[in-house]
Formats: C-alpha cells, structure tokens, sequence
C-alpha cells in the first residue's frame, strides 16, 4: 500500500507517495486547473494501492477530493492540526516547507487508522450548505438592524424601541421629517437600509423553507425532541456528518465537546470544561438546553435535579448538555439503522 499525501493551496497542491515505512517514493507538483485531477490520478497509478490523504478535505483540499473519491479513489481526511504535530516530532522545530507538509500529511495518515474517509457529497452537505448561508443571512440581518437603530437614534430623540422589524421601521420613517440636509441623507440611507433588511428577511425564509424539506428528505426524527425545530435538526445532522464513525455516544459527546476533560497529577484526579470539540455542534446542543430548562419535561427536572444536588447553574446546564448529547446519539444511531434498513 502507499500513501499519497497531499499539501493543498489555492493555485497548486503538492503529492508525495511514501510507503509503508515511510520512504519516500517520489514528489510532484500539480497548478490547480481542469488537468489537475486527471494528471493527479495518472501519476498515482505507478504506485502500489494508493490511498490518498489529504490535508483539510473540508477546506482548500475540498475540491481535489471530491474528484479522486468520484473516480474511485479512496482518500482520507488529515485534520492541520494532526500533521503541525507530526511535523514538529520529525524535524524537531515549527520550521514550515511544502515537501514537509505533504511528508507530514502522508505519515499521520500511515500512522494512524481512525481518520475520516472522505466520501461523495450527499444529502448532509446539502443541508451543511444552507445551514451556513442561513448563518449568514442571519448575521447580515443582525448587522442592517444595528445600522437601523444608530441612524433612528439620530433622527428621532431616544431612536425606536428594541425588536424592530421591516413593518416597524417603514412606519417610523413615515413619521420623520428631515429639516436638513443631513438629515435628508440620513432618512435616504434608513430607507434603502429597510428596503436591504427586507430583502434578507425574505431570503431567510425561502432558506428556512429548503431547510425544512432537506430535514425531511434525511428522514430526521430529531423534531420530534424538545427544543429541536427543522432550522436546529439541519445543522445539528450537518455537523454530526455520518454518525455510525462514533463507536459510541462518549465518542460522539467528545466530538461535540459536552464530555468533561479528565486533569490529573499525581493522586488529583479532577474534570474541567472540554474549550475543543465541534464548537457549532456544541452551541446547537446549548441552544436545546436552554429551552428545555425554560419549558417543563424531563430536561428542565434533570436540571433542577443536578442543582438540588449542589450543583451550580453553569454545572447543571453543562450536565443537562452532556445528557442530551446521549439522546441526540441513540435518535441518530437509531434513523440511520432504520435509513438503511429500508434501503436494502
């Protein structure tokens, strides 16, 4: 077998084969274009069962993966992280090349079996897509009204109250009228700022609407959990990806960063808040949690429960969350044994 490691940029990638020891085989360059993944595979048939690893699949590695996995090339996923850390073991220093990437992409990927194996793009990167691109509009939305509230404050004593919206605004520009021109210019840019935030808010909802019949179409029950809408299943199942790589729900809860960190040193042994993990998983986790605390059922009596036994707010919340991870697991693990039960 021999590993085909590679080192992604914009404009070019770079390949080094090595085998099963580690010696390199050879090394080439390849400028990003319509050649590049035809001159990629080409150059990789000299070698022995090549599997591909390539550094960010998600990232800048994104597109040349999904070429060789569509012509059926089996290519794995090396997180940057991993192989910083191989590189800096071997060369001893931070010291950065691009023949030391690509070597260190290829041993990670020969040194260990666990990593992800990149495969076609399906239903979930679909939902990933609209998730963000929802994100964002929701982000552009949040910026116009700030925009909106700092323009009102200077137009009108005191501005307007909070939880504007499109209706809102257009009716309190009605009642403004400019003495000067500087005021004039200020009610033009409210006015075509109200027409923008329209826009996004209308996007938003087309958004929320192919979110909903992608949720659909994944055959989720994750709905039907407390604290779980469409908008939240979609991204929740795009961050968890293909859920049957976790062995189990302790695997899956690292993952998403609700299992606690075991610190010891000597005989102190403690636990402490797990910063890594998906932070996006994570927050949509949060997001349940705290409306299941807000809403009566077993959630917010699991919580009272942890704080009657000493626990404080923060540590009954992250407790809360740590067991919802288990659930969202089994309600995962369960939709894709029944997904693929119905497929076969």
């Amino acid at each position: 077998m021999t590993i085909i490691g590679i080192d992604p940029h914009k404009a070019s990638i770079t390949a080094v084969a090595v085998d099963q020891n580690g010696k390199n085989l050879g090394t080439r360059r390849f400028t990003m274009n319509k050649g590049t993944g035809p001159g990629l595979v080409k150059w990789s048939s000299a070698f022995l069962e090549p599997t591909f690893a390539v550094e960010g699949a998600k990232g800048l590695g994104h597109s040349i993966s999904q070429f060789l996995v569509s012509h059926g090339q089996v290519v794995v996923d090396v997180p940057a992280t991993l192989s910083m850390r191989v590189r800096v073991l071997e060369t001893g220093g931070s010291r950065k090349s691009d023949r030391e990437d690509e070597q260190a992409v290829a041993r990670a990927a020969l040194y260990r079996d666990d990593l992800r194996r990149v495969e076609r793009e399906d239903q979930l990167v679909i939902l990933d897509l609209l998730c963000r691109e929802r994100d964002a509009l929701r982000g552009e939305r949040n910026r116009s009204l700030n925009r909106l509230h700092r323009l009102f404050r200077e137009l009108i004593p005191g501005g307007v109250p909070r939880g504007l919206d499109v209706a809102a605004a257009r009716l309190s520009l009605r009642s403004i009228h400019a003495a000067t021109g500087a005021d004039q210019c200020r009610r033009d840019l409210t006015k075509s700022l109200i027409g923008s935030l329209d826009r996004v808010e209308k996007q938003m909802t087309s958004y929320d609407a192919k979110n909903e019949e992608a949720v659909s179409i994944c055959g989720s029950t994750l709905t039907e959990l407390q604290g779980i809408g469409s908008l939240l299943a979609g991204k929740i199942l795009a961050e968890a990806g293909d859920v049957t790589r976790f062995i189990s729900a302790d695997r899956f809860a690292s993952y998403a960063g609700t299992a606690p960190v075991e610190t010891s040193s000597g005989e102190n042994r403690k636990q402490r808040l797990n910063p890594g993990g998906n932070r996006r998983l994570n927050s949509d986790l949060h997001i349940m949690a705290v409306v299941q605390i807000e809403h009566p059922g077993p959630g917010r009596t699991y919580y009272l429960k942890k704080i009657a036994e000493g626990k404080t707010l923060r540590e009954a919340k992250r407790s809360l969350k740590r067991r919802l991870s288990n659930i969202v697991y089994r309600v995962l693990t369960a939709d894709a044994r029944r997904l693929k039960n119905t497929s076969s």
